[in-house]
């Protein structure tokens, strides 16, 4: 238990004009804590199909660990249009393989043993692979981090969604576009954005709220202490995955004894770097990597 870190619902092809790159926020999750040396575990779905297979040869290619379990649905990809800006924008298909993720005997033991374990709203969008998410979290030790990266996109949610996943975990990592959203659900129109993040840290008894901000910076919350870091200035190549090594990257820091403010800056570097990067699972200089080995 003491080095597994999980990444649980989609894994798929970011298809970009000039080509596609693996993807998936749970997947780009599991890559970089991997990239730290802990267990980074994806657990997922393919299809039964060549996308699937090269799936599977990037992953161990990658070196990281895995149960990806293949059905009869096809493997998913999603199309991935990038401005000037290098921001992306997302069209996502739908009644993919990570629609239909089976719950597994090999699921809940990897889940007995999980440290830390990080889910989205968007792999719950279909009952199957809802129902997965939450049967790994009913075997996940209490004593365990689970962040829920809420990770909103198109129409993939609801507020009993994101009610019940609040409820489940004890981190939750937002963006201050999803802030708006979940303060329009929850009807909070009067409240500024940081006291949608206080409201929700006291009403779903959270550990801390990472609030990030794109170029103006980030915020992370907990209740009696408040971290503020600025964007460094690069120029992005894009987006994609910026927010997934951020979580990553913060979380490990955390676990391997960083305070708040020294895990927020070492995150913000990650990701800074990231956006420099073609798509979401890059290679991390030995500059970073060796600041908290």
């Amino acid at each position: 238990m003491e080095n597994i870190i999980v990444g649980i619902g989609e894994i798929l092809w970011d298809v970009f004009p000039h080509g596609k790159v693996l993807g998936g926020a749970p997947a780009n999750f599991a890559y970089h804590v991997s990239q730290f040396g802990f267990d980074g575990y994806v657990v997922s779905a393919i299809g039964d199909d060549l996308l699937g297979d090269e799936i599977i040869e990037n992953i161990k290619n990658k070196e990281l660990k895995y149960i990806i379990e293949k059905t009869p649905y096809p493997t998913g990809t999603v199309k991935v249009i990038v401005d000037e800006n290098g921001v992306a924008d997302y069209e996502i298909y739908e009644g993919v393989a990570w629609d239909n993720i089976p719950f597994t005997d090999e699921m809940e033991m990897l889940a007995r043993n999980t440290k830390t374990v990080c889910f989205g709203s968007l792999a719950q969008r279909y009952h199957t692979s809802r129902t997965t998410i939450n049967s790994f979290l009913d075997f996940v030790s209490p004593d365990a981090l689970i962040i829920f990266d809420i990770n909103l996109r198109q129409h993939f949610y609801s507020k009993e969604l994101i009610n019940d996943s609040l409820s489940r975990c004890n981190i939750l990592k937002i963006n201050d576009e999803e802030v708006v959203t979940v303060k329009e659900l929850f009807g909070w129109g009067s409240k500024t954005e940081m006291e949608v993040c206080y409201q929700l840290l006291e009403d779903y008894s959270l550990r801390m709220i990472v609030l990030t901000k794109g170029i103006h910076g980030s915020y992370v919350i907990t209740s009696n202490e408040t971290s503020f870091k600025h964007t460094p200035m690069v120029v992005a190549v894009d987006t994609v995955g910026a927010g997934d090594s951020f979580t990553a990257s913060f979380i490990v820091a955390l676990l391997k004894g960083k305070s708040i403010s020294e895990a927020h800056e070492f995150a913000v570097d990650v990701s800074a770097f990231v956006c420099t990067q073609h798509g979401a699972m890059p290679l991390l200089p030995d500059s970073l990597l060796n600041i908290i080995s």
